[in-house]
């Protein structure tokens, strides 16, 4: 990751349509640890962490409809679940949150349009549309006549809608995916060349509204409103004051280092559509979009059909929330996909926190506050981040955890509870090395589990054992 002055990172924007779901919290989770990582190099004030809700389209309205709300108050209802994560999941202080029914958002979106309105064409069209998309499809989208992500049956539909010029800008992307550094993993970057080397296709980019009224007014023509996809990936920048050129604008999209995270079926609309939004409307690329792989549950996908849905309320309820953020950045593969099950969470959580962290911090500190005077705190640096550089969350922690067995097993080697007795002087430096690479491990937490960090930290340097951080979960 380069060196820039300032750093921005997204994550995507869910839609308002169902509760916040662990796949998400997981997203939001990695956009924390680099957001907190960027903010202790960079310093206060050079970072934007951004998140928020996307509210409008017609799974929205559909949902809405279904329920007997009224869609504004239905959106309202399930953004503020969403708000809520922040202090759930203990998110950064600097996180800031758009709503796409925010009026600076829909005055951004309108200006983007009329930015792009060079590569903006009227046409009538039929095609097939799946809901669940929000989008036509082409024949590489289906499977068995289905829709290949969501295995329903597509709408035939034909109406007149504005088309943006995606097929002009085929070289340009190309160019732009040139360089490694644009996609993390490399293996995503490929899927996206390799789409594009098939053929780029101009994509709708407005409903009508006899169809669909729950959108963003098109510029000059009120019988249509936006493409969802349109509007919500104008958040991007909107969120800094766009289309201001001055402010957060400047100094984190175009002076700084741009990051969006998002789930691994967003290749299409991160990397192609929203870049070539952007060339279009003359605004610099994103600098990198990383990829996660998805949660499944019981090898399925999680869905609320099938009952298998996790969310994070239930985690931080069962767990508490740095329990939950070492087990969705520990054990939830940072590109591939992940089953999780209930019975999977506690056996990763009682090896982990319970016989691991929690158990170490509880020896090391009995010994200490026995055999020991208060400690003197020599401010160490633990360096583990390099994994980061990859945004490896797992290899990151992963080492961190390398040293709690480290130390555990320098215990169970130099007995110094034993030796106690017979060489005092000894014991009592194995005791003080033991406090002082567990502080080393508290410092390395302290961007993962900021709550455990600071509560090792400060029993360290009180010379007191702390209350059992993590007790044992029975199944």
């Amino acid at each position: 990751m380069s060196k820039d002055k300032s750093f921005y990172i997204t994550t995507t924007l869910p839609y308002v349509n169902a509760e916040p779901h662990i796949g998400f919290a997981s997203e939001i989770l990695q956009a924390d640890v680099l957001a907190r990582w960027k903010q202790e190099e960079l310093g206060e004030g050079n970072v934007f962490f951004n998140t928020g809700t996307d509210e409008h389209g017609q799974k929205i309205f559909e949902a809405a409809i279904k329920v007997n709300e009224k869609v504004e108050l239905y959106v309202e209802k399930y953004a503020q679940e969403f708000k809520k994560l922040k202090e759930a999941l203990d998110l950064s202080n600097n996180l800031k949150f758009i709503r796409t029914t925010d009026e600076k958002h829909i005055k951004a979106a309108q200006e983007l349009w009329v930015r792009c309105k060079n590569d903006i064409y009227e046409k009538e069209f039929e095609g097939l549309y799946c809901v669940g998309c929000e989008r036509f499809l082409s024949q590489r989208d289906l499977v068995d006549g289905k829709c290949s992500v969501h295995q329903i049956e597509p709408q035939l539909l034909k109406e007149k809608n504005w088309f943006f010029k995606l097929s002009k800008y085929q070289e340009k992307l190309l160019k732009y995916l040139e360089n490694s550094e644009v996609i993390i993993p490399d293996w995503r970057r490929e899927e996206a060349i390799n789409f594009v080397k098939e053929g780029l296709e101009d994509f709708s980019i407005s409903r009508d509204k006899t169809r669909l009224s729950w959108g963003v007014s098109v510029p000059g023509d009120d019988t249509q409103v936006m493409y969802v996809w349109f509007d919500a990936l104008t958040s991007y920048i909107s969120t800094l004051g766009w289309p201001s050129e001055e402010g957060d604008f400047r100094k984190f999209w175009k002076e700084g280092h741009t990051l969006q995270v998002a789930g691994k079926d967003q290749v299409r609309f991160q990397s192609l559509m929203w870049q070539a939004m952007l060339m279009s409307a003359g605004i610099k690329n994103t600098d990198q979009v990383f990829y996660h792989g998805f949660i499944n549950s019981g090898g399925q996908k999680m869905s609320k059909s099938l009952g298998n849905v996790i969310s994070p309320y239930e985690l931080i309820k069962k767990y508490g929330t740095d329990a939950t953020r070492y087990l969705l950045l520990r054990h939830v593969h940072s590109t591939e996909d992940t089953d999780v099950t209930w019975e999977r969470l506690d056996e990763w959580y009682n090896a982990g926190l319970a016989n691991g962290l929690g158990n170490l911090v509880s020896r090391i500190l009995t010994l200490s506050e026995k055999h020991l005077n208060q400690y003197s705190e020599i401010n160490p640096i633990g360096k583990i981040y390099e994994a980061l550089e990859d945004l490896n969350f797992q290899l990151a922690m992963d080492t961190i955890w390398l040293k709690i067995q480290n130390l555990d097993e320098k215990i169970a080697v130099l007995e110094p509870y034993k030796l106690i007795k017979d060489n005092p002087e000894r014991a009592k430096k194995i005791i003080d090395e033991l406090r002082t690479e567990l502080i080393l491990i508290a410092r390395d937490l302290r961007i993962f589990m900021p709550s455990t960090s600071g509560m090792i930290h400060d029993a360290i340097v009180s010379n007191k054992k702390p209350e059992n951080l993590f007790p044992r979960i029975n199944a």
